[in-house]
């Protein structure tokens, strides 16, 4: 009987991930913020040549109110080759699970059918999360050798600010399975995870409980250092708490990790939005020192982007007393040769882009600027329209020539931020493979093509940077 063929989008390794061909459709979560309207996934047709290309070409309405559709992923990826020799029968890169941050729901989408129009084919109430796994507000999901990893910010219905953890879903049935930690230590908040997967290790990082982020940024908690400011590391395959490593209280809110696609390495990086002690955004690395039982994690920050003076009357009464606009460092991206990373800095609408080949001494090569607080900096298609909102939720191709990015936060901190309205847009920038960054002035969807949503997080077809974990060389 012969064997059933694997997918195509499991690739073997990083280079193969980059050989492939390119992503002809980027699937984007776009919300209401009054809640009044539904959620959606959007489809953006981003095939160069296309008749299409740059509009969105496909709508799926979520069938909830106010659930705020945030991060999202599929539910297989190229970790699946983890398995290779055991039963994989059926496992694709088909489904994409989409968890509302403020409704705790889960929504299961077939991109089988028609790739241009998800279909909506399983909800996982947050009822069943908060019973089987004993967390809510979802955030972040990667597909793992075991199942589907949830990262969860808030603890069971009644204890929201309860720990954050890890929910694991099973791979085929999206079934609620269990938490995924045996022993947690010193760990309360959560925010993001990925791993090591050859060095059987996972790295998670620190927001803060949902009564702290849900009504937008508290200053008294920030300027207390009350926020997230640790990163943990963990035994993946036991979900056991080896090592925490503080950051210093002055760095609030760790926030996206991003180990090296090489999996030999044990380096990454991570994102932290503000230091309170000066405003800058800083950039982290992690890296293991030393062998067998006397390895030890360590962190050291590589990268900081320092805040930009302004006129308090240009300024939102959030940072009108500081007389300047800090970065805000929300995303960061790797791409998937290592090479560059994106780090969007959102309050001054800045994308920068850096070269990390020596990860301990990143180089800054590149920088675009769209929107942000004070510059309202237009895209050269609509040289006539003030930009709000910045570079927020970066994505890179496989093959790193391409950067997507949208410009919607967070709905409280959209508000905060930027109290004039947010809008709603998205970019796409050319990568130079030398280093360098260019708007592509022909890829702009805004305004109504997002009938009044706003757009969020991208993934893009048949895989991104920040998608896959690769098994091989």
């Amino acid at each position: 009987m012969t064997e059933p063929a694997l997918d195509p989008t499991f690739y073997r390794s990083a280079a193969d991930a980059a050989a492939a061909p390119a992503e002809e459709l980027a699937y984007v979560v776009a919300f209401d913020r009054s809640g009044e309207r539904h959620d959606a996934m959007t489809v953006v047709d981003v095939g160069r040549g296309s008749a299409d290309y740059g509009r969105v070409v496909g709508w799926t309405d979520m069938p909830g109110l106010g659930d705020e559709l945030h991060h999202f992923g599929w539910n297989a990826c190229s970790s699946a080759l983890r398995h290779e020799g055991h039963d994989m029968s059926g496992l694709a890169r088909r489904y994409l699970l989409v968890p509302g941050l403020r409704s705790s729901n889960i929504y299961v989408l077939d991109t089988a059918d028609d790739p241009r129009s998800p279909r909506l084919v399983k909800t996982i109430d947050g009822k069943e999360l908060s019973a089987k796994a004993g967390y809510s507000r979802p955030h972040t999901l990667h597909c793992g050798p075991d199942g589907v990893f949830l990262t969860c910010l808030g603890g069971p219905e009644g204890d929201e600010d309860g720990p954050g953890g890890i929910a694991l879903l099973d791979h085929t049935t999206f079934d609620v399975v269990r938490a995924w930690e045996t022993d947690r230590g010193p760990q309360h908040f959560h925010y993001d995870a990925w791993w090591h997967l050859n060095q059987n290790v996972l790295i998670s990082s620190e927001w803060g409980s949902p009564s702290m982020i849900e009504n937008g940024l508290v200053p008294e908690l920030l300027l207390g250092g009350k926020y997230g400011h640790a990163v943990h590391f963990w035994d993946l395959e036991e979900g056991r708490h080896v090592q925490r490593i503080d950051l210093g209280a002055e760095h609030q809110m760790a926030l996206e990790v991003r180990p090296s696609h090489d999996p030999d390495a044990t380096w990454g990086f991570v994102g932290v939005v503000v230091s309170t002690k000066d405003l800058t955004g800083s950039v982290w690395r992690w890296f293991r020192e030393g062998t067998g039982s006397t390895a030890e994690w360590k962190m050291e920050k590589v990268i900081t982007i320092p805040p930009e003076p302004a006129d308090p009357d240009l300024l939102p009464p959030l940072l009108k007393g500081f007389g300047a606009v800090p970065p805000v460092i929300t995303d960061i991206d790797l791409s998937v040769d290592d090479r560059f990373l994106y780090v969007s800095c959102w309050a001054t609408g800045e994308m920068k882009q850096f070269d990390v080949t020596d990860p301990a001494h990143p180089v800054q090569v590149g920088s675009v600027r769209l929107g942000g607080i004070v510059g309202r900096t237009p895209h050269p298609a609509r040289p006539d329209l003030p930009l709000a909102g910045g570079p927020q939720m970066v994505e890179v191709s496989r093959d790193g020539r391409r950067v997507y990015f949208t410009n919607s936060l967070y709905g409280a901190w959209d508000d905060q931020f930027f109290p004039d309205g947010v809008g709603a847009w998205m970019a796409k920038l050319d990568a130079d493979p030398n280093g360098g960054l260019s708007i592509d002035e022909s890829f702009f969807p805004h305004g109504d093509d997002f009938r009044g949503l706003r757009p969020h997080q991208i993934r893009l077809q048949g895989g991104d940077a920040s998608s896959d974990s690769y098994c091989y060389r």
